[in-house]
């Protein structure tokens, strides 16, 4: 009986200040309970405090996904699995250019013709690009690792490989980059930040290790802002080579900046919200932003496990569907991944298909207005017939933000506690290291209670496109970006002319889950109708 007054003495300062502190927490989530409420409830708020600190003496590997997965096809619907082969076209007669910096700006199709018939190796090629990443690298910010031995062994095996007759695909000795959060044995992936700046991952990222498959070579590991936010990574910021007075956007900050200024032919991006659509805007390159479950995410850092998605940053919407072809599909390690077809033949005739536009989207006075409506006025010119929608959604957009912030938070818990956020360089208000705390303050309750209305949003959407095969919107007009983020349905974001500012302007291509080859086939369409693709950079040696 002592024993148990006095232990109940000791605690009483402790539930005594532990009710006070959930008064102000009540208060900073906007609820009130009264004050027996929240005497009943305030030793068990202490008791789970004890299970809190009892799993961080456990800390979770970034690799180690929850056990629960968003799935982003409703009751009763389901994908395409039908098989079928997608046909390319490689242009035929091609030589190598007398000038041969002109390669820096071949198309995927166009460096695999001359690679097939062998006017040119892929060892030659290979070299010709890791120079072009030697000179221009520093310039832009936008190299963390060159793989060079590793690229001239895959580019000597390729070489090998076409000489015995052994052609793989289209991308058989092609170089690429790979944004620095993707794992390769033996090389450094960084993350961007410099709490992880000497980590060596040893296992391949199934992108990676699907590119290797069709005979593609990595030549370089490319920026991102810290933890996929932003520019700006622990060497600097990544430059956008139409101008170097700005950053490239991010967080696919270096694959946007390589492949624009033409020291990759493509590279490989991720999206959370906005990393492959907002620096391929800044960038005046294509990105495709595939459906969620569709490409393996293995290997690759985690931010937010239901919103991540891994997709081809390229200068041509067919250059994104030859990469988009080979990275794509289930691969047993990504729980998350949803078995589905793709067949792209680029000489389907695009005016077959149903394409709708989101009017009330189109506004004037946006900050790419006069470029938006000129991507509309091309598309019916060439016969394409555009239906007018309405974008209305009847739920809180705005508020589910916080899905991102508490799996980005979680996924970063360690760094936070140990106070190795303060090693990041952005430490203002809007950066990673101050919205990991906030989140910390954001309830569970919260977040299941945003994911249910996630729910209404994807049913919401889906039902709003599901009569188009495409729909055309402003890359940044409304929420549609954080809409599609949140809904897993892919994106194609194009160039479609240029700021004041001298930054890129896009238009966006939406399509139904797992039908990216629609908006790939009218996004190559919009292409051969427009010259937005074909423009390159001026002198960003400087």
């Amino acid at each position: 009986m002592k024993n148990w007054l006095t232990l109940a003495l000791l605690s009483f300062p402790l539930i005594a200040s532990g009710q006070h502190a959930i008064g102000d927490a009540l208060q900073l989530i906007g609820l009130s309970f009264t004050q027996q409420e929240i005497d009943s409830m305030s030793e068990a708020v202490l008791d789970a405090r004890e299970g809190y600190e009892e799993m961080r003496q456990y800390p979770l590997d970034n690799a180690v996904p929850p056990a629960l997965y968003f799935n982003p096809l409703m009751p009763g619907a389901a994908a395409a699995v039908e098989s079928g082969n997608s046909e390319w076209h490689l242009p035929k007669g091609l030589e190598v250019p007398i000038d041969r910096s002109e390669l820096a700006f071949f198309s995927v199709l166009e460096l695999a013709a001359l690679i097939k018939d062998r006017k040119i190796t892929s060892t030659e090629l290979t070299r010709f690009f890791l120079e072009r990443l030697k000179t221009h690298g520093d310039t832009l910010a936008c190299v963390i690792t060159l793989t060079e031995s590793l690229a001239l062994r895959q580019a000597a095996q390729a070489d090998q490989e076409i000489s015995a007759g052994l052609w793989r695909g289209p991308l058989h000795g092609i170089p690429y980059g790979a944004k620095d959060l993707l794992a390769v044995p033996g090389y450094r992936t960084t993350w961007g930040a410099a709490p992880y700046k000497e980590q060596v991952i040893n296992e391949t990222a199934t992108v990676v290790e699907k590119l290797e498959e069709a005979g593609a070579v990595l030549v370089a590991k490319l920026t991102l802002g810290a933890l996929a936010w932003g520019d700006v990574w622990y060497g600097g910021k990544t430059k956008n080579p139409w101008n170097l007075e700005q950053g490239s956007s991010g967080s696919s900050a270096g694959s946007a900046s390589a492949t624009a200024a033409g020291l990759v032919p493509f590279s490989i991006g991720t999206e959370t919200l906005g990393s492959i659509v907002s620096p391929s805007t800044r960038c005046h390159v294509t990105g495709l932003r595939p459906s969620y479950g569709r490409v393996s995410r293995y290997g690759a850092m985690a931010l937010s496990w239901s919103m991540d998605k891994i997709g081809p940053i390229c200068r041509s919407a067919q250059d994104c569907a030859v990469v988009f072809d080979a990275i794509q599909g289930v691969d047993g390690k990504d729980l998350s991944l949803i078995p589905a077809s793709f067949s792209y033949d680029s000489g389907d005739d695009p005016r077959t298909l149903k394409v709708g536009y989101f009017d009330n989207l189109f506004r004037p006075g946006s900050r790419a207005a006069k470029e938006d409506s000129l991507a509309l006025q091309a598309l019916r010119q060439s016969g394409i017939h555009l239906e007018p929608i309405e974008y209305d959604l009847d739920l809180p957009i705005g508020p589910l933000r916080i899905i991102l912030g508490v799996e980005a938070a979680t996924a970063f818990d360690q760094l936070t506690i140990s106070d190795q956020d303060s090693l990041l360089v952005r430490q203002i208000k809007r950066a990673w290291p101050n919205a990991f705390r906030e989140a910390r303050l954001i309830p569970a309750v919260e977040y299941l209670k945003a994911n249910r209305y996630r729910t209404l949003l994807v049913q919401q959407f889906s039902n709003l496109i599901e009569d188009y095969d495409v729909v055309v919107t402003p890359s940044f007009s409304g929420s549609q970006l954080l809409v599609t983020n949140l809904t897993g349905h892919p994106c194609l974001v194009m160039p479609h002319g240029f700021a004041e500012s001298g930054s890129g302007t896009s238009i966006s291509f939406i399509g139904n889950l797992f039908e990216e080859e629609k908006i790939l086939q009218l996004g190559a369409h919009f292409q051969e109708i427009t010259n937005h693709d074909e423009m390159r950079p001026g002198d960003f040696s400087k």
